[in-house]
């Protein structure tokens, strides 16, 4: 762990409460089942190792999909995605993005891939590092889930790390979750129950 990794791990819990401070970290936005008008499914990704991502084997399950960044004030959130993930095995999928968008992580796949082995001891997918905020160079997962013309209402980009979105077991966007809202607070949890 670095230097930078450390700090932000003992200062994370004052880390948390400031951020609920601003709205943009902690706005929930939750939405009824909307069918995409491009499917969630029909969508390519490539895993850490540079592999193609089938994202249509996890359709019947849950999906939380988080922008994740090695270096940030939010890196703890690896430890209760992993929780999270653990307790919802078998009806949710936690997959993570890794990306510099907020500058909070140099580090390249495979460095990203072992921190969060080590650290976090995490098991849910993590993806190849990409762009995440709106733009030509987007990723295409998260061009659908900020194109209300794709996946059929929402246009929230992820306004920090760990931005969290949920999509049904049929693949429809059902809600967003900012930053500050961590990843076993009763609104994730109810949402993923429901």
């Amino acid at each position: 762990m670095t230097v930078k990794q450390q700090f932000f791990k003992a200062v994370y819990p004052l880390y948390v409460r400031v951020s609920k401070l601003s709205e943009n970290k902690r706005k929930i936005i939750l939405h009824a089942p909307m069918v995409p008008l491009v499917s969630f499914y029909g969508l390519t990704a490539e895993d850490g190792n540079a592999a193609s991502f089938n994202l249509k084997d996890l359709a019947g399950r849950k999906i939380l999909l988080v922008n994740t960044a090695s270096g940030c004030g939010f890196t703890q959130q690896f430890d209760a995605l992993q929780q999270l993930y653990k307790r919802y095995q078998e009806k949710l999928v936690v997959l993570a993005f890794p990306t510099t968008d907020f500058d909070r992580d140099d580090s390249n796949d495979e460095q990203i891939a072992l921190f969060c082995k080590e650290q976090f001891r995490v098991s849910f997918p993590i993806m190849k590092k990409s762009v995440v905020k709106n733009g030509r160079r987007q990723n295409a997962v998260y061009r659908w889930l900020t194109d209300p013309q794709q996946n059929g209402w929402n246009l929230q980009p992820p306004t920090w790390n760990f931005c969290k979105y949920l999509l049904n077991e049929q693949g429809m966007l059902i809600g967003y979750f900012g930053a500050a809202i961590e990843p076993l607070s009763t609104e994730i949890t109810t949402a993923i129950e429901q």
